[in-house]
């Protein structure tokens, strides 16, 4: 008889403890998602060349090159990456408000010098 208490109050425990976690869980709603935001990277520009975003707004940039591997570096922000065929990713939150340009930051030629996006961080 003991047996059987010790096994359904295990099952029990085990019952319970599940629908604690399911209690304490919350579920993902889209504001807890990332903006996403989808860049082309080709010779010489980005496009679109200007996002705005929100001080303390979760974002990842998407970036996507199609002709030769580029980057993009913003320097005030600590901000770089490399753009490959397969990608490339900025995910972070922008914690100053501000303008700040992002550069390529691997050579593409000629034009390289002039390839730049500017993030705006609005308050």
């Amino acid at each position: 008889m003991a047996m059987k208490f010790r096994g359904a109050t295990t099952a029990l425990a085990a019952v319970l403890g599940a629908a604690g976690m399911m209690a304490i869980a919350r579920p993902v709603t889209a504001a807890d998602e990332p903006r996403r935001i989808e860049i082309t990277a080709q010779r010489f520009s980005y496009s679109p060349a200007e996002i705005t975003v929100k001080k303390g707004e979760h974002v990842v940039l998407s970036f996507h090159t199609q002709d030769v591997t580029h980057g993009i570096k913003f320097e005030e922000l600590g901000l770089k990456t490399e753009i490959s065929k397969d990608g490339g990713v900025l995910d972070f939150t922008p914690d100053k408000a501000g303008d700040f340009v992002g550069r390529c930051s691997r050579f593409c030629g000629t034009g390289h010098g002039s390839m730049t996006m500017t993030l705006h961080v609005t308050e």
